[in-house]
């Protein structure tokens, strides 16, 4: 897997591209030897995310721009803060302007949508996880931002950990027959994590030895009950996940059932940009 510096220039690469293509016509009306300055503007209140995304943009068209950061990742901004200062080449500025606030705003917005979970259910020993349901080719970026707002990251992919779901668990055969297959098969390391779907079957995980539960779409009863089952059988040393219909209102009551963690597929999916603004000098 790439690191976070291939990954940023791989994504703002090919951002760019699709942008700019054969070149901004736009930015020709500009003298080609003319230097602005700028400012970045947080019209409403959130978790900023996106710094070297941001600055990789106007870098990849102008290496000499300089930047003075008043926030970094993971701090809280207020509406009509002040995020950065921006100075140099009036083209690469108004070029890179809009794939720049793009990553900014989209990136920001996991952050903070992650911290409204994180804090509507703080308190409890339940931690926020985010899910494979992200935009696709922009998935390090993304678990990245989950990460800024207080979350932790499930499996980056298919190649880093093993999610026994009901349609693996149908073609191998049953619960008992695919945590074994999968016991073989992984690698040093590698999670393995199994979901059902009801009290029964997760008994029948249990027995099989799973270390890892993902309790799908559970009613608040049945997660209590899941708890209940799964430290008298196994102790504290079984990790349950509760996923499935999660939301802001009912996130604190899934907490409180006892599951270790919550995964939330609309971290990454189900997004609204934070509203940004850059202001030219």
């Amino acid at each position: 897997m790439k690191n976070l510096y291939e990954e940023i220039h791989d994504n703002v690469k090919r951002a760019l591209a699709e942008d700019i293509d054969t070149g901004d016509l736009t930015a020709l009306l500009i003298p080609e030897d003319k230097a602005l300055s700028a400012s970045v503007i947080s019209r409403e209140g959130a978790v900023l995310c996106g710094v070297r995304w941001f600055e990789a943009c106007f870098l990849a068209l102008a290496p000499e721009m300089k930047f003075d950061w008043f926030a970094k990742d993971g701090d809280l901004v207020q509406a009509g803060q002040r995020l950065c200062e921006i100075e140099g080449h009036a083209r690469a500025l108004l070029s890179a302007e809009r794939t720049a606030l793009n990553f900014l705003q989209m990136l920001s917005a996991v952050a903070t949508q992650t911290r409204r979970f994180v804090d509507a259910m703080a308190g409890t020993k339940a931690v926020i996880v985010d899910t494979r349901k992200t935009l696709p080719g922009l998935r390090l970026a993304q678990k990245y931002a989950v990460k800024c707002g207080g979350g932790i990251n499930h499996r980056f992919g298919l190649h880093d950990g093993i999610l026994i779901k009901e349609n693996h668990i149908i073609a191998a055969g049953g619960i008992k027959r695919a945590l074994k297959k999968a016991q073989e098969i992984a690698p040093p390391g590698v999670f393995i994590q199994i979901e059902v779907e009801s009290l029964q079957e997760l008994q029948e995980a249990l027995t099989a030895g799973a270390q890892m539960v993902l309790l799908d779409n559970f009613t608040l009863s049945e997660l209590s009950d899941a708890v209940a089952l799964t430290r008298q059988h196994a102790g504290e040393r079984v990790v349950l996940e509760a996923s499935g219909n999660i939301t802001l209102d009912n996130v604190r009551k899934v907490a409180e059932t006892g599951v270790d963690r919550i995964s939330i597929g609309s971290l990454t999916k189900n997004i609204q940009a934070i509203d940004l603004s850059m202001r030219f000098a």
